[in-house]
């Protein structure tokens, strides 16, 4: 069953479920979608109140899911240019050279590229080091995050680093943490919120109040940290 409300001007579109359960569930997913499980029998009256109610946890899911939307500019790979590296502006500087390299010093990213310095070729190179770069810094990261979120009782997971289109960090079977390589062009205070943000799933599945308790108490404040993060993709 697929169904709708108006909560002030957002309009929340819903499908439901009805099974043999004795509870009510809302889900919001990473691509925005709102699923709700209901016990067979409940009214469609009941359903959407029942949203109404929850409309403002839904909205705050959608900004935390929008959040996690890489939005970035395409880049060309020509000298001149700007690329971010830990939250910082570096400016690109592109020349042909006997060995292949990307130096980071003084404020720009010197690539060189054998023979003619081709946009490919850069991108290429340029990719490579960040990757290097990435899995330095997330490890170190991540470690650092695992020790304070044992205290919470959060088993340790997995780290792997990918390439994501829609997200910035995801947690698979509680067990596996994803970080987007993207991520290492924003702060290091940003990487630590995205690794909180998921460890906290490993104990919470869905944004509920008791996922928002527990990211509060591993980091008090995570909210200046996502706002930080938004600014980043935005600009």
């Amino acid at each position: 069953m697929r169904d709708s409300i108006r909560w002030g001007r957002t309009g929340i579109a819903y499908s439901v479920a009805f099974s043999r359960r004795k509870y009510l569930e809302i889900s919001v997913h990473p691509d925005l979608a709102v699923t709700i499980k209901a016990p067979k029998g409940t009214s469609a009256g009941m359903i959407r109140e029942r949203v109404r109610k929850r409309a403002a946890w839904i909205r705050k899911a959608w900004r935390e899911f929008e959040l996690y939307l890489p939005k970035q500019p395409p880049r060309r790979y020509i000298g001149g240019e700007t690329h971010r590296y830990l939250g910082r502006q570096y400016r690109l500087k592109v020349e042909s050279g006997e060995v292949e390299r990307v130096l980071c010093a003084r404020g720009c990213l010197h690539v060189s590229t054998a023979g003619v310095a081709a946009p490919d070729r850069v991108r290429e190179l340029l990719n490579r080091w960040y990757r290097v770069h990435a899995t330095r810094i997330f490890q170190e990261r991540f470690a650092e995050c695992c020790r304070r979120a044992a205290a919470e009782g959060i088993a340790e997971p997995e780290l792997h680093i990918r390439t994501m289109r829609t997200r910035w960090g995801t947690c698979a079977d509680k067990k596996r943490v994803y970080l987007n390589i993207e991520l290492v062009k924003a702060p290091k205070e940003c990487i630590d919120y995205v690794i909180f943000h998921e460890f906290c799933h490993i104990k919470e599945r869905h944004h509920g109040p008791r996922f928002w308790r527990l990211l509060e108490k591993l980091m008090p404040d995570y909210e200046e940290r996502r706002k930080k993060l938004n600014m980043l993709v935005e600009s």
